[in-house]
């Protein structure tokens, strides 16, 4: 399996692959269209298996209200894997690259909404506890991977995602 940066052409496999990997919800979709379409994506990486793009990672700026200090914060979401090629390790590929990709980006911090039993063994801790709040009102579930030592010294507030994240919402 290959990782690699996402390119135009990848987009409508990008498309379907997040539709197919959430049981055929678009929001998901349409959400990394939105990004790449406003050019916002920090890192956005696909997996490429026997030719076929069968995964994609995307990383995008968040903002923290009230944090005091400059500071750079980027969101992972979504990850998505086409449902034969989950189980595999594409999605742990992906995430693992894109916060290496991240880091040698000079990302401080990157911030996740998942299940904390997955996206703690890449190194994500609960964001409560670097005094970070999030705007869906969720605790255990949002969890931050500080990049370096001190990334979040002067940090504290709301993480709010990009406009993109709520096009669309009824």
């Amino acid at each position: 399996m290959e990782i690699r940066p996402f390119t135009e052409s990848d987009a409508d496999a990008v498309f379907e692959i997040h539709r197919r990997a959430f049981d055929g919800r678009l929001d998901e979709a349409r959400i990394v269209q939105r990004l790449h379409d406003a050019d916002t994506a920090v890192v956005s990486l696909v997996a490429v298996a026997d030719g076929h793009v069968v995964g994609h990672v995307l990383f995008s700026p968040v903002a923290v209200d009230d944090h005091g200090a400059s500071v750079e914060l980027v969101g992972l979401a979504p990850v998505g894997v086409l449902p034969e090629h989950q189980n595999e390790g594409v999605g742990s590929s992906l995430i693992r690259r894109g916060i290496a990709t991240c880091r040698e980006a000079g990302v401080d911090a990157v911030v996740v909404l998942g299940d904390p039993e997955y996206y703690s063994r890449f190194g994500f801790e609960p964001a409560s506890e670097y005094g970070l709040e999030n705007e869906y009102g969720v605790d255990e579930e949002f969890m931050v991977d500080p990049l370096h030592d001190g990334a979040l010294d002067a940090v504290s507030g709301t993480v709010r995602y990009r406009p993109e994240f709520r096009q669309g919402e009824t």
